[in-house]
């Protein structure tokens, strides 16, 4: 099943002039912020070939996160890891969300987000799409460019903690990045809320005399 543009034209029939679809990426990772991506696609001007940003390649997905930061509105959201760690992760994505749909050049009026819930505190018309970014088209292009913008993180971030491998990991829980992690100790990057680093900084108190 490939993502169509049924939810954006049912909203203008029912009298909406601008629809957003809003996704987020990094809710796995044990580093690195969560991002969002909402995204008004122009109607006359959708790339072609639009999709779940994860069954993209990754040279697709830059080439089709080009052509949507030329031709639709778009603006990016992020909580931070301290953020991730005072709430939880949910409610980090939401925030990241909110942040991305208040950031856009004009408010939309109608918004598609990926998931089973409107973030709290969400005031505008709102509809949660489960599986939305393989359903829905302007979901699909929120998380293309959610991905984008926060592969760039990881990788500037890499950079500067080199050795856990995130320009390629991402943050994630990788065999590399455990072994990282166990090696060299968790960086201010890492959640440490997360069962795998909570666990190892549990054992290193434990194990200090």
């Amino acid at each position: 099943m490939k993502p169509d543009f049924e939810m954006e034209q049912a909203a203008y029939a029912s009298g909406k002039l601008r629809v957003a679809g809003v996704d987020e990426v990094g809710r796995g990772p044990l580093a690195g912020p969560v991002t969002a991506a909402a995204v008004v696609l122009d109607p006359a001007c959708i790339p072609d070939g639009l999709n779940d940003s994860k069954q993209l390649t990754a040279k697709r997905r830059a080439h089709l996160a080009e052509l949507l930061m030329q031709s639709a509105d778009f603006s990016i959201g992020h909580a931070s890891v301290e953020e991730i760690e005072q709430h939880n992760i949910l409610r980090a994505s939401h925030l990241a969300m909110q942040r991305a749909v208040a950031g856009l050049d004009v408010a939309p009026d109608h918004v598609l987000i990926d998931g089973s819930m409107v973030p709290r505190g969400m005031n505008i018309s709102a509809q949660p799409v489960v599986k939305g970014d393989t359903r829905c088209l302007s979901i699909s292009a929120a998380s293309i460019v959610a991905k984008i913008c926060r592969d760039k993180i990881m990788v500037d971030l890499a950079q500067q903690h080199p050795g856990y491998g995130w320009e390629t990991n991402m943050g994630y829980g990788s065999k590399s990045h455990m072994s990282a992690l166990q090696n060299l100790g968790p960086t201010p990057h890492h959640r440490r809320t997360f069962k795998p680093v909570h666990n190892m900084l549990y054992q290193e108190k434990m194990l200090k005399p």
